[in-house]
């Protein structure tokens, strides 16, 4: 039913093979087009969907006492005066309450 097409690459422009088995898989998975760019262009964009969160500064983190076992604790939220905070084991165990 299906046989290899030849295709060109939008970003380098070479020209790959977009095989039977790949098409078979293509449909299996319900998409409607064919890809755009070639194995190694694909390869290397998703390399870079990965690296961009490598960029990024660490999270700030800000200290508080746990409201329910006194320990201290760290969370990535500036802590309100008016509203409870918990260390990590205490959320854990009381988040089915919530």
């Amino acid at each position: 039913m299906y046989q290899d097409k030849t295709l060109t690459c939008r970003d380098c422009g070479n020209e790959f093979v977009f095989t039977a088995g790949e098409q078979e898989f293509y449909a299996s998975r319900g998409f409607e087009n064919e890809p755009s760019r070639c194995p190694n262009c694909r390869a290397a964009r998703k390399q870079q969907r990965n690296n961009r969160g490598s960029d990024r500064q660490p999270r700030e983190m800000f200290k508080a006492i746990c409201a329910e076992c006194g320990r201290e604790a760290e969370v990535p939220f500036r802590p309100s005066p008016d509203r409870p905070v918990y260390c990590k084991d205490c959320f854990q165990n009381n988040k089915s309450r919530w």
